[in-house]
């Protein structure tokens, strides 16, 4: 008799998001710019508080969240209460492929193979490859009733960047869709990063949004900084408003 080959190590984890509940607080917590407490986390999934609880440890416990504890701003020393539990993205990636696949295999040894070239003439193919590729997913949702901004935010959102407005005006990214390979060779894929989402914002012709290089901790290394926005608040200085 054959024995059936071993479970995904990630495939149990990732199915605890089949439940409708649990999934409404994963995205809410992994899509929050900063730590979430269990009332915040119960208010935004519509459930209750004790509910809310179960799930976001059980979510802990799969390895999709991790929790620390903080004492709420402002509060220090005796009587000043038990820290509460906060919950974020943990830092943990997962992937299941069936049959099973080295997809991420494959992009290492071809970041390394691009990273060696002396010449650069694989590095900047891989740059035009990118600029290209985003340019032509931008132009494919060109149209639309939502302004270049709002639709370059929807197509970062769906491969992956977790984007964000920053105060300063900015389009940050939370999320590095290629962390693990960025780790192997920053320049290499920090600028294939910028040159796609360079593609993406001329496709969709946003002309004011210009992406750049601008690594911050926990953070993609591209910003999209919103020059009509810094002109303002340019403005506005000069000005003295």
């Amino acid at each position: 008799m054959t024995t059936p080959p071993p479970e995904p190590p990630d495939l149990a984890s990732l199915s605890s998001l089949d439940d409708p509940v649990r999934g409404r607080l994963y995205r809410y917590v992994a899509g929050s710019a900063r730590p979430v407490g269990r009332d915040e986390a119960a208010a935004a999934a519509g459930i209750g508080r004790a509910l809310a609880v179960y799930h976001l440890d059980k979510l802990v416990e799969a390895g999709l969240l991790a929790a620390s504890y903080q004492r709420p701003a402002g509060r220090g020393g005796p009587g000043a209460g038990r820290p509460a539990k906060l919950y974020a993205r943990s830092g943990r990636e997962f992937a299941v492929s069936v049959p099973p696949r080295e997809y991420e295999l494959a992009a290492r040894l071809l970041v390394q193979a691009v990273g060696t070239d002396a010449s650069g003439q694989s590095r900047a193919a891989l740059g035009d490859a990118a600029r290209q590729h985003g340019s032509q997913l931008g132009a494919g949702h060109r149209d639309g009733s939502a302004d270049a901004r709002q639709r370059l935010v929807v197509l970062l959102q769906q491969h992956g960047f977790a984007p964000f407005d920053a105060p300063d005006g900015a389009i940050r990214l939370r999320n590095c869709p290629f962390h693990h390979l960025a780790e192997q060779d920053r320049p290499t894929v920090c600028g294939m990063n910028l040159a796609l989402v360079e593609g993406l914002a001329t496709g969709l012709g946003a002309a004011g949004l210009r992406p750049v290089l601008d690594p911050q901790p926990g953070h993609c290394c591209v910003a999209i900084q919103d020059t009509a926005i810094q002109d303002t608040t340019g403005k506005d200085e000069r000005h003295g408003a």
